[in-house]
């Protein structure tokens, strides 16, 4: 990013701000203008922020010329369009509509790379020419002018209810973790995980955890959690003498986490609301205990760990002062607190309620953490937010917008619906066969696309399959969700797994082994939830939620100090097996 160009997207972030701010609190926006809009802020970054090269630069701007004349074609003739019900005129509206779909396409593609944009493409000609297709697989055919038509002049395609969630919640979220991270949140995190667990047995492993797992639930993102939290605590680990895959390890997984940790989990708990219809308070008290449990496992693996390895705490010398904790922690816990209240206590909406929080958290960017007031720090504070915020939400609009193709096409041609019932054949009708086919496809799909296209692809296919076989929606969203996780750690492609073997210089390999047997609770605890329902109930009956959390709190305890701890073979695997025992056998 160049000086001079540098003013221009420091503005177009804050345009982007400000537009999904101002959504929130205009009231009703007609989605055929709202959604084009949101694209439109985003073909930007999507396509000349991220150029490496001049031929890319001019391509990029070639495309989002283009792609602003299709976006702003659609909001001034938003009310006519409503007339044509997703059905196009003449061969200009075919080529606009041809050409927002490979704009889209290729805004994934620089996003996020090939993998989803291929998948996408690939069902845009199934769309075109699945009635070749003999069998059941192929379709009746699709005029044109219709499937286009409900793909971009409809809410059908990129203007469903997908794009929705991304302009109206993820966003505002997205800025919202935007705000708390150019401030003092970040170390607010750090020192509260040093003062709780530095003194600790491994606890400069054990301050990975907390302070990953605080971080993780407003970045949404285990690559970024890894870069940013892992920058700090993976050079204390290896100072103190901590094997170097161990600590890579550790703060792989402890990052993964944060996408499965409440309040905001990443962009996949909003989507999920609006494919369950289910308010996101009650997805997030649903997530809660799981997600302790997932951090339990890897607390217990440190300490199975600290058994065949010296891992000393963090030296006092290097722990936060109380009155430096007590200070920083308000830098989260003060919107964190506005935020919890504006759901439960206030009764506002995830968005309106995030709305205040990020007021707050803006406020707080005049100050550090000596409570000092410094307006050209808050300068480049907010300078930071405008940048991190755009390029976020745009790249969360291109991945939501891509699998929103994908997304319509199974709705168009029924493919879902036969995929649906091709998983039900293949698992006979029986549930347990049936999830183990959908964590596969999970961890297929995961491997290259991100865990948020991963999830929603994925249960538009599976989740009818496995509410069909007893599920309730919420069960099969969160089982589907967690498994879309599971590529973070588990090879053969593991993002977070890389990023920490690279800043570590060990072999990856070692490290993802590592990692599996810590981050065990991310291949159980979906399952676990299977078995006792009652785990992700905690809304509805309190008591039977958490004695289920501890009865799977049991056995994952016994699991994963059963794979790690030098014991001999014998004891491991016992206690393996009765962890096992204990998580599925007479499930609440």
């Amino acid at each position: 990013m160049s000086a001079i160009s540098r003013p221009f997207w420091i503005t177009l972030g804050a345009i982007s701000i400000a537009f999904h701010l101002w959504l929130i609190f205009s009231g009703l926006v007609p989605n055929l203008v709202s959604r084009p809009i949101h694209m439109a802020l985003a073909l930007p970054w999507a396509l000349i922020f991220v150029a490496k090269t001049p031929a890319q630069k001019i391509s990029g701007i070639i495309l989002t010329v283009t792609g602003l004349i299709g976006c702003g074609w659609i909001v001034f003739n938003q009310s006519a369009l409503g007339d044509q019900y997703g059905f196009l005129m003449g061969n200009g509206q075919i080529a606009m509509a041809s050409a927002l779909l490979l704009i889209v396409l290729e805004m994934a593609r620089r996003v996020i790379g090939w993998p989803l944009p291929l998948v996408a493409a690939i069902a845009l000609i199934y769309a075109l020419y699945g009635e070749y297709i003999p069998g059941e697989f192929g379709h009746a055919g699709l005029p044109v002018e219709s499937m286009l038509g409900t793909l971009t002049i409809a809410e059908g395609g990129l203007w469903g209810s997908l794009t929705g969630v991304s302009v109206s919640i993820v966003a505002i979220f997205v800025i919202f973790g935007a705000v708390l991270n150019a401030g003092e949140a970040g170390q607010g995190f750090m020192n509260v995980a040093g003062a709780a667990a530095g003194r600790l047995k491994g606890g400069a492993a054990k301050v990975s955890v907390v302070s990953s797992a605080l971080f993780g639930s407003i970045s949404g993102s285990a690559s970024a959690n890894v870069a940013s939290t892992g920058a700090i605590t993976l050079p204390a680990m290896t100072r103190l003498g901590y094997p170097k895959r161990l600590a890579a390890a550790v703060e792989a997984v402890a990052s993964s986490g944060g996408q499965i940790m409440p309040p905001l989990m990443g962009a996949g708990a909003f989507v999920m609301v609006e494919l369950t219809g289910r308010p996101y308070v009650d997805i997030m008290v649903a997530a809660i205990l799981p997600a302790i449990l997932y951090f339990l496992a890897v607390w217990v693996g440190i300490n199975a760990f600290a058994q065949r390895y010296d891992l000393p705490g963090v030296p006092e010398e290097d722990r936060p002062q109380m009155r430096a904790v007590v200070i920083t922690s308000c830098f989260f816990l003060v919107p964190f607190t506005i935020l919890l209240w504006g759901m439960f206590g206030g009764g506002y909406t995830p968005q309106y309620a995030a709305c205040l929080a990020l007021m707050a958290g803006a406020a707080l960017l005049f100050f550090d953490a000596g409570l000092t007031f410094d307006l050209n720090r808050a300068k480049d504070r907010f300078t930071d937010v405008c940048l991190n915020a755009g390029r976020q939400v745009a790249m969360i609009g291109s991945i939501i917008l891509c699998a929103s193709i994908v997304i319509g096409v199974l709705g168009l041609t029924g493919l879902g619906i036969k995929i649906t019932s091709l998983l039900l054949s293949g698992s006979g009708g029986m549930l347990w066969p049936a999830l183990l086919l959908t964590a596969l496809a999970c961890l297929i799909l995961g491997m290259e696309v991100p865990t948020t296209a991963a999830y929603v692809i994925c249960v538009s296919v599976a989740g009818p399959a496995l509410i069909e076989l007893g599920l309730e929606p919420l069960q099969a969203h969160l089982f589907v969700f967690w498994f879309a996780l599971l590529s973070t750690i588990t090879p053969p492609v593991c993002g977070a797994v890389f990023i920490a073997a690279g800043m570590v210089e060990e072999n990856w390999l070692k490290v993802a082994g590592t990692a599996m047997a810590l981050g065990v609770g991310l291949y159980i605890v979906p399952l676990a939830m299977i078995a006792n329902a009652s785990l992700i109930d905690l809304a509805n009956d309190p008591v039977w939620a958490i004695a289920a959390g501890l009865k799977v709190a049991v056995g994952l305890t016994a699991i994963s100090f059963g794979l790690i701890s030098p014991r001999s073979a014998v004891i491991r695997s016992a206690l393996v097996a009765v962890g096992g025992i204990a998580i599925f056998a007479a499930g609440i």
